[in-house]
């Protein structure tokens, strides 16, 4: 399989590193969306990442589809989330939060250096998202009684999440302090620690497209 996409992007890493706990095999190739848009592109007309492609030459799109087809190839009793019922409900719910949170994130981002003119009141709503979700995600870890999210197993969850506070804490370190989320900010910790997590890194940088 071919991974495709940079670590410094939350989604891409996310796919990273439950393929490294699936011991999954795969190729990495650190394309950007803007400097390598027209390689991708031969995968994914969306020219997005992360785009994985299959032995067979079928190209997935989009991190949640990917790492649902990784969880059917890994099985039941190895899957990162629970087969059914409220158990999986919440797993996804966490995951979607977290997928939310790294979304703004970017969005505020290419606000920032794509746009010659930032938009305050467009800035504004990224960032009270950005902080109604911290604050919900900090209640819900709190409220966690075992080592990971979800008790003693590491699920999805824990993933985006901590692949998401990572990217917001080196994409806006002047905008949002994850001291002020101290639950997070432990969870972030325990996360990075693993060697999945370290084995999937690349520090936050923007590779803009050349200027004609």
């Amino acid at each position: 399989m071919i991974l495709i996409g940079h670590y410094d992007s939350p989604f891409v890493r996310r796919v990273a590193i439950a393929l490294a706990i699936y011991d999954l095999p795969f190729e990495h190739r650190a394309w950007s969306v803007f400097g390598d848009a027209e390689k991708i592109a031969v995968f994914n007309p969306l020219k997005r990442v992360p785009t994985l492609v299959l032995d067979d030459g079928e190209a997935l799109i989009e991190s949640a589809a990917i790492l649902d087809a990784l969880d059917e190839m890994a099985g039941p009793a190895r899957a990162l989330i629970p087969a059914g019922g409220s158990a999986r409900r919440a797993v996804l719910k966490a995951c979607g939060l977290g997928a939310g949170l790294a979304d703004k994130a970017v969005s505020l981002v290419y606000e920032r250096v794509l746009h010659e003119r930032a938009t305050p009141a467009w800035i504004d709503r990224c960032q009270g998202q950005i902080g109604g979700v911290l604050d919900a995600l900090e209640a819900q870890r709190m409220a966690g009684s075992g080592p990971w999210w979800f008790g003693e197993a590491l699920t999805h969850a824990d993933i985006m999440v901590a692949c998401a506070l990572r990217f917001l804490a080196e994409a806006h370190p002047d905008a949002f302090d994850l001291a002020a989320w101290p639950a997070l900010q432990a969870h972030a910790a325990a996360c990075e620690a693993l060697p999945v997590f370290q084995g999937a890194v690349k520090p936050f940088f923007v590779a803009l497209p050349p200027k004609s």
